[in-house]
């Protein structure tokens, strides 16, 4: 099983990693570790991916799963679960909690502090993105901004992410800037998004200067990623971030 770790300058008790498609059983679309109940694969085959990923990473349990539906609710982490909250970001400020989210394009974001007393994570499709889900994350972990570390774990690629004018509208019309992340697509009335570069101008100006990653496109790269806007029905990666004991 391979997985992806952060390369940023977090504290040592800091965990976190984003999977790939490598090392499950689940078997024709979701080929691999397919991490996602909701997708229509076998709730059997997704139990064994997540045993097998919770056990292989070490990943503290119980494994707290989110409802995610492309909000801006950050969800506290406790130990105690009766059901998948509806959340797009999970933050916790004790160890051997972990936060995670879910994505096959959609950005997932880890932060942690530099202290390592505090991490969460956050789901952020465009409509996440633009709501502010980033900014709430910040906000629910409690300390200075300057004081966070960012992770711009794998999503779509800006030469795949393809919106229409009304998404380059809705970004531009909050913060100028946000022109220099759209190109005009080859497809007329069409715009080809960079949604790395719109969650590093939203970081900044909320006061996170530390941002790392976002080099990855599960868009081109079927091979390790999951891709909604390639295939349609597919599987789920996760993004995880944990503080040690």
């Amino acid at each position: 099983m391979n997985w992806i770790q952060p390369d940023w300058p977090a504290p040592g008790n800091v965990r976190a990693l984003s999977t790939t498609r490598d090392g499950g059983v689940s078997e024709g679309v979701f080929a691999g570790l397919n991490l996602g109940a909701h997708v229509g694969d076998e709730p059997a085959r997704v139990e064994a991916n997540r045993a097998r990923l919770q056990q292989e990473a070490a990943i503290p349990g119980p494994l707290n799963w989110l409802n995610q539906v492309h909000g801006i609710a950050v969800h506290p982490v406790s130990d105690r679960y009766e059901r998948a909250p509806d959340a797009d970001a999970a933050c916790a400020h004790e160890a051997g909690l972990a936060c995670i989210v879910m994505t096959a394009d959609c950005l997932p974001v880890l932060f942690c502090d530099r202290a390592g007393t505090r991490v969460a994570a956050a789901h952020a499709g465009w409509r996440g993105l633009h709501a502010g889900v980033l900014e709430e994350s910040i906000d629910a972990m409690g300390c200075e901004p300057a004081e966070i570390l960012a992770w711009l774990g794998p999503a779509i690629g800006p030469t795949a992410f393809e919106v229409g004018g009304e998404v380059r509208d809705a970004f531009l019309a909050e913060q100028a800037e946000a022109v220099a992340a759209f190109v005009p697509s080859a497809n007329e009335g069409k715009w080809l998004a960079d949604i790395y570069r719109l969650a590093r101008l939203r970081l900044a100006r909320a006061g996170v200067t530390a941002i790392y990653g976002g080099e990855c496109c599960t868009f081109s790269d079927s091979e390790q990623f999951y891709s909604y806007r390639r295939d349609g029905q597919t599987g789920r990666i996760a993004s995880i971030i944990w503080l040690e004991e």
